[in-house]
């Protein structure tokens, strides 16, 4: 086979439910609305779209528009709008499954692909945000007399950016160190800051204007997990020390119950809280469950990982 050619993927052939479990990431991190929904229609469409030849950054893109269309549906106040913002959040989560099922399947995984998979979900939500805001500012504050007005721009940006966004990143950091400490860094997309960091002054010094912006904000992003997560810093580097089979075995045993935090904490659950407080119209439920019930997930989540990187960690004689 010529070289300079992309990799032919497997997916042309084979069982679909091995295919399938090819393209999850693990059993302990997969959410089971994912497992049973979301995966087999993303690798259906992976299917389609690799038989015609289409590259998982063009799907990435697409979803970013059925996105922000859903957002836009979102802020209409009758039920026809509403279902149609549905239909089109969903079908922006099943590319967002395909490109990533598609990628792990066949191999094409590129900087773009990274930038844009991350970049994807957080417009979606910046465009659900602004709907909701957009829609409650006529809309009477529940219980008064008083419109939201500026106030419905305030919730939303405090649940968006104050809360949402720290969720989404702790979560995910956690479960790629669950990952990594499955599967080995082969099976995980565990980074840190200096190496990230490193990355980006090479793409400096060669003029990668794209690799710059990337790993900048990259390295930043990871740098941000690592200064919430002191005790797993800590663990972390003395385990790497040691590798230690048996504690990692412990790790996992108690990484393994806090994974449906990191589940809950990502998209299915706000998506559907989404769903449901806009169509019965009662949007401003979805920020306050953001700021109250899922942000009482994140503290137990942090609170409990942080303990069991404690418990594992043995104190040198210097400290």
């Amino acid at each position: 086979m010529n070289k300079s050619q992309d990799p032919q993927p497997p997916v042309s052939g084979g069982h679909f439910k091995v295919l399938l479990q090819a393209s999850f990431k693990s059993s302990d991190t997969e959410e089971w609305l994912d497992v049973h929904f979301t995966r087999p229609i993303g690798l259906v469409f992976a299917l389609f779209w690799n038989k015609l030849g289409v590259h998982p950054n063009v799907i990435t893109i697409l979803s970013i528009f059925l996105g922000v269309g859903a957002g836009w549906m979102f802020h209409y106040t009758d039920l026809a709008h509403n279902i149609w913002g549905v239909v089109l959040l969903m079908f922006a989560n099943f590319c967002d499954s395909t490109d990533g099922q598609m990628a792990r399947l066949t191999g094409k995984k590129t900087l773009i692909g990274r930038m844009l998979d991350g970049f994807s979900g957080d417009v979606w939500f910046v465009a659900v945000y602004a709907a909701i805001a957009w829609r409650l500012w006529s809309e009477f504050i529940p219980f008064t007399d008083d419109q939201w007005g500026p106030w419905s721009w305030a919730l939303c940006a405090v649940a968006g950016f104050m809360f949402h966004s720290p969720q989404s990143s702790l979560s995910d950091y956690y479960r790629q160190i669950h990952l990594f400490f499955l599967k080995g860094k082969e099976g995980s997309e565990l980074d840190h800051y200096e190496q990230q960091r490193r990355v980006y002054e090479q793409h400096k010094r060669e003029g990668n204007v794209v690799g710059q912006l990337f790993f900048y904000n990259y390295a930043n992003y990871c740098r941000s997990q690592e200064k919430r997560t002191p005790r797993f810093q800590q663990f972390f580097k003395q385990w790497q020390a040691s590798r230690d089979e048996q504690t990692r075995q412990q790790f996992l045993e108690g990484s393994r119950p806090l994974m449906p935090f990191t589940n809950i904490l990502t998209f299915n659950t706000r998506a559907i809280v989404v769903y449901i407080t806009c169509l019965i119209n009662q949007p401003w439920i979805y920020p306050v469950f953001e700021i109250t019930v899922m942000q009482g997930l994140y503290v137990y989540m942090h609170r409990k990982h942080e303990a069991l990187c404690q418990s594992l960690y043995t104190p040198t004689d210097n400290e």
